[in-house]
């Protein structure tokens, strides 16, 4: 059975710090790329990130670049974000989600990942 499940949300202020992690179970974690998205009410899920599955490739959208780091552990099967310099804007629902294979060009595609999270709700107060 397959399982992913993010943690880590939580009520931080604006220019503060979070660390989410996504721990995965039931699929070979490490034949996998892993991509984070995020979603706020109203709005279509956006990509934030990805990264390969031996972490050699990361890709970031411009709205996070320089604030947002990826990172995984094969080893404990978890998929990390760290999140620094937070805005209002990084308010919303955050998934991590399971691509088979490496990111490709398409690792901003939604529809290419087969496996998702339920999500963990970051409120950045400004």
């Amino acid at each position: 059975q397959v399982l992913v499940v993010e943690s880590g949300g939580d009520l931080v202020q604006a220019g503060g710090s979070l660390r989410l992690s996504c721990s995965a179970s039931g699929f070979t974690f490490d034949d996998f790329a892993m991509g984070w998205f995020r979603q706020t009410p109203g709005k279509d899920r956006e990509v934030i990130s990805a990264i390969s599955p031996n972490s050699a490739t990361t890709y970031y959208t411009n709205l996070v670049k320089g604030r947002f780091t990826i990172s995984r552990d094969n080893a404990k099967s978890t998929l990390y974000l760290q999140m620094n310099d937070l805005k209002s804007e990084d308010t919303a629902m955050y998934y991590c989600a399971a691509k088979a294979g490496s990111c490709g060009a398409n690792w901003y595609s939604e529809s290419r990942y087969s496996y998702w999270g339920q999500g963990t709700q970051v409120t950045v107060s400004s």
